[in-house]
Order: C-alpha cells, then structure tokens, then sequence
C-alpha cells in the first residue's frame, strides 16, 4: 500500500512540477497553443492568401500585387506571434517563466513589424525610379538597399533592447575596434567614397558603355559599394575597384549626341579634277539629303580632298549619323559605302591600291 502510495504521490510531483518548474499542465498548454498556430498559419497560407490573391489580381494595380506578395511571407508569422502572446496572458507576468514569455513575444512582434517596413519597400521601391530623371539609377538602387539594410539594423538594436542589451556600449566598443579595422581597409573606404562621386557626378550609368583606358571597355552592370561590374563586349564579366574611376579618364560613348564616320576614299592619280568634283558634290548632297545623317551648323559634314598620298588622291568623308545604336550605325555606314562604291563606279573612277612605279632607263 505504501508503494502504491508512494508511486503515486511521485506521479503528482511531476505532473505539479514538470521540466524546469512548468507543469506538464502548462506544457500542454503550450504545446496545444503553438499546435493551433501552426494549424492557423497553414490555413492562412493555402486558403487566405490565394483568396486575396485573387481578388488583388483584379485591380489592375501592379503596386498592390507587388505589395501583397511581400507582406505574404510576415503574415504567415502573425499566428505564432499571437500564439505566444496568449502564452503570455496566460502565466502569470511577475513569474520568471512569464517574464521570459513575455521577452520572447515581444521579440517575435519586433520582428514582425520591422520585417513588414523591410517588405514593404520591396514594391514602393518602384517610386524610387521616379528619381532616376533627377538622380542616377545606381543611387537610386544604392538608397533603396541602404534603407533595407537601415531597416534590418534598427530591428536588431529594438530585439536588443527587448533582451536587456544596450546597443549603446556596445557601438562604442565597435568603434574603438572600427578605428584599426579603418587602419587597414583605407582602400575599402577609398573605393566606396569614389563610387558615391560616381553616382553624385553622373560620371556613367548602368547599361552605359564606357572605356577604361589602360584597363577595359563594355557596358557597365552594376555600381556597388566597393566596385563596378562591367560586361565586355565578348561578354566577360570584369570588376573594377572604384578608385580607378576616380583617377582614369573615362570614355562614355553612351552619352555622346551621335556616331561619326570619317573614312578617308584614295582615287587614283588619273582621275580628273571633274570626276573628283562630281563624286565629292554627289556624296555631298546624299549625307544632306538622306534623314540617316545630322548635317547642320553644330554637326558639320566634310567631303574634301585632303592630300596627295603616295599611291593615291585622298577624299575625307565626315559625318555624323542621326543614331547612336550599334546596329543601327553599321546600316548606315554599310549603305553609305554602297552609295559611294557605286558612284565611283558610275563616275568612271577607280579606288586607289598602294603601288609603285619602276622606270628603267637606257644607256
């Protein structure tokens, strides 16, 4: 009897006392609770969010698709924060255990809500874009990411501070530590001030093409904090550090107004002068007349004769098409060689080849 007496009463004690002073009443509980709350956020998951879904996809508004999709993912974290503030209404506030529940539910809201600001930039970031035509795009794209990242450290000081840590000492410590950290990335701090003056100077853009001399050229991708991705035009990608833009002189063939040609046409030497004028007038009068060239007082067209060459009489043909796309130019230029062949042709002149002369004499 007493055995039975004695098993029993220790059946109780852990019932009444459970695992580190929480009954096994109270784990229940718990369990149940957060059981429920996974429970929840399935539901919310499958049949909440694609009936929202559906309904956001009628409006016609990218915004607010773009914006649903992102708060999806904290949402889905809604149920477990309730969860555990129930817990925390249910024991009581002044226990350990309940202060303990407590930190934790307040660490799981801060992050909740700071994940839900971190989100909700991701679709009103597209607002951004609208300072493109005042700022740079690459500024653009440097204060978007800098507001996350502002976002993600403002969260971790307030779960901080939820635990007890002061953030304060502890940004002074890391400044003592930043001062011989500093000692030895001057050139990080070096790249990443050349790439602010990068984009405050407007110097390139992404989806510019610009030459580096002595280094590479292509179409820049990406201007980061410490370098810039540039894509050559064999398609390699190349990172350069920052510092170089800052002290190379930097070709932009993106922002130049048009594309020029400049070909030098060698005739030979018993081409007469009125052929050499009727060919000069003719190309003359096809770059004025042909919408594919910009002929005006800034951007002049010379058809000239230039020099008597070893070989040949050379005629200069500058111009500048009305395009500055790659493509685009090749048509032009193409065409306008087919023009000028044709007429040399027609005129009865002929292209000049480098030869030479040798005259024998007789004794």
């Amino acid at each position: 009897m007493d055995f039975i007496e004695n098993f029993y009463s220790q059946i109780t004690r852990v019932f009444i006392d459970g695992v580190f002073g929480i009954s096994l009443g109270d784990l229940t509980i718990i369990f149940v609770s957060l059981l429920i709350a996974l429970l929840i956020r399935s539901i919310v998951a499958k049949v909440l969010v694609n009936k929202v879904k559906k309904i956001v996809s009628k409006t016609g508004n990218i915004i607010d698709d773009k914006l649903f999709e992102a708060l999806v993912p904290p949402f889905r974290l809604l149920p477990i924060v309730i969860a555990f503030l129930a817990i925390t209404l249910y024991f009581d506030i002044e226990s350990t255990l309940g202060l303990y529940f407590q930190k934790i539910n307040n660490t799981l809201a801060t992050i909740f809500v700071f994940w839900l600001i971190h989100q909700a930039l991701i679709p009103f970031s597209n607002l951004f874009n609208k300072l493109e035509n005042i700022l740079s795009k690459g500024l653009v794209l440097w204060i978007s990411k800098s507001l996350k990242y502002l976002i993600i450290f403002l969260g971790i000081v307030a779960v901080l501070e939820v635990w007890g840590i002061k953030i304060g000492p502890v940004i002074a410590g890391l400044g003592l530590f930043g001062v011989a950290v500093a000692l030895g990335a001057q050139d990080l701090f070096k790249n990443l001030i050349s790439g602010i003056m990068i984009l405050l100077e407007k110097r390139f853009q992404i989806g510019d093409v610009i030459s580096v001399p002595g280094h590479t050229e292509g179409t820049v991708e990406h201007i980061g904090f410490r370098s810039t991705l540039i894509r050559k035009f064999n398609s390699t990608p190349i990172t350069i550090p920052n510092y170089i833009f800052a002290e190379a002189p930097i070709l932009n063939y993106t922002n130049r107004n048009y594309r020029r040609i400049n070909w030098t046409i060698g005739l030979q030497y018993n081409s007469t002068l009125d052929q050499i004028k009727k060919l000069t007038e003719y190309i003359s009068s096809y770059l004025k007349d042909n919408e594919n060239f910009i002929v005006n007082n800034e951007y002049k067209s010379f058809v000239r004769i230039e020099k008597f060459n070893d070989s040949s009489i050379d005629i200069i043909v500058i111009c500048f098409t009305s395009t500055k796309d790659w493509e685009k130019y090749l048509e032009i230029k193409e065409d306008l060689a087919i023009k000028i062949k044709d007429s040399v042709e027609k005129i009865g002149l002929d292209f000049a080849f480098p030869s030479q002369s040798i005259y024998i004499e007789k004794n």
